[in-house]
């Protein structure tokens, strides 16, 4: 278990290099106390990190190249960062209303929706919950049912204790920056409780949605690539392009690539996030 964790933990860089100074706050939406940072200028694009991280721990390096063009809106969901935990189950369902429900506090009537690995699924869930909301979905090393990791990672994630993370920057990140700094054992229970229980977002749901969606695997990410096939071909993917209509959906597959180094690969992810998000709808 350490193995996972400290992997998961080295997401978190010792040193944060700071870009401008945004714009912060605290959004009351659904009961919680939502934290949130307003970086740059342009249209906007809410970023969504994975389960135990904040923004600092999940996006340095991607904020500063994101806004340099859009409003970057980065997010501390539930129970992480500067975000207080509340009585209240983790689900898709309830992280994505806290999405839409901080949209309308900002008011933003709609935005491109950026998540890595549970913010990937949170971000699908968003097109399907709210889809006048959502614009278009970057999802990052996500599955859409709980099935869709590989079988080691289905059976390791529910076995994850916070003495795992121990010593780890993952831990010293939510005491520096938690509210509750000394529940960290409590905020570990919570996470792993939605990781145990079996989900599914629903494959005609997703097909349903509107919006496009970007899916951005590693080659050894820990998602089975079926299931990464599977929702391409649900947002109109396999097809043969030169002889017919393809999708406004895309996928990309890095080599080498792993859950956690996905994150370390933003000069290559970026620039293909950019082009997808301003890709105007392809002519029939």
């Amino acid at each position: 278990m350490k193995v996972i964790a400290f992997s998961l933990a080295m997401l978190v860089p010792a040193i944060v290099i700071a870009q401008e100074t945004p714009t912060v706050g605290y959004a009351p939406v659904n009961g919680l106390k939502m934290y949130y940072e307003v970086h740059g200028s342009g249209d906007p694009v809410v970023l969504l990190h994975g389960a135990y991280m904040s923004i600092p721990g999940n996006w340095t390096g991607w904020i500063g190249e994101l806004s340099r063009t859009r409003k970057v809106i980065a997010v501390e969901m539930q129970g992480h960062g500067r975000t207080a935990d509340i009585d209240r189950d983790l689900s898709f369902e309830n992280l994505s209303d806290d999405v839409a429900a901080l949209l309308d506090h900002l008011k933003i009537p709609s935005a491109d929706v950026i998540g890595f690995s549970l913010g990937g699924g949170v971000a699908m869930e968003c097109a399907i919950r709210h889809p006048d909301k959502v614009r278009k979905v970057v999802s990052i090393s996500a599955v859409l049912r709980h099935d869709g990791w590989v079988k080691e990672a289905v059976e390791a994630l529910p076995k994850l204790t916070a003495e795992a993370f121990k010593g780890s920057p993952i831990e010293a990140e939510y005491r520096k920056l938690s509210p509750t700094p000394d529940a960290f054992p409590e905020f570990v229970k919570h996470v792993i409780a939605l990781a145990s229980k079996p989900y599914d977002l629903g494959a005609d749901r997703l097909k349903a949605t509107r919006a496009p969606i970007f899916f951005i695997h590693g080659d050894a990410d820990g998602v089975r690539l079926e299931h990464i096939a599977e929702m391409f071909r649900l947002k109109g993917g396999d097809v043969f392009g030169d002889m017919q209509p393809r999708s406004t959906s895309r996928l990309a597959i890095l080599p080498n690539t792993t859950h956690v180094s996905l994150m370390e690969r933003s000069a290559v992810i970026v620039p293909m996030v950019n082009d997808f998000l301003d890709a105007r709808p392809l002519k029939p």
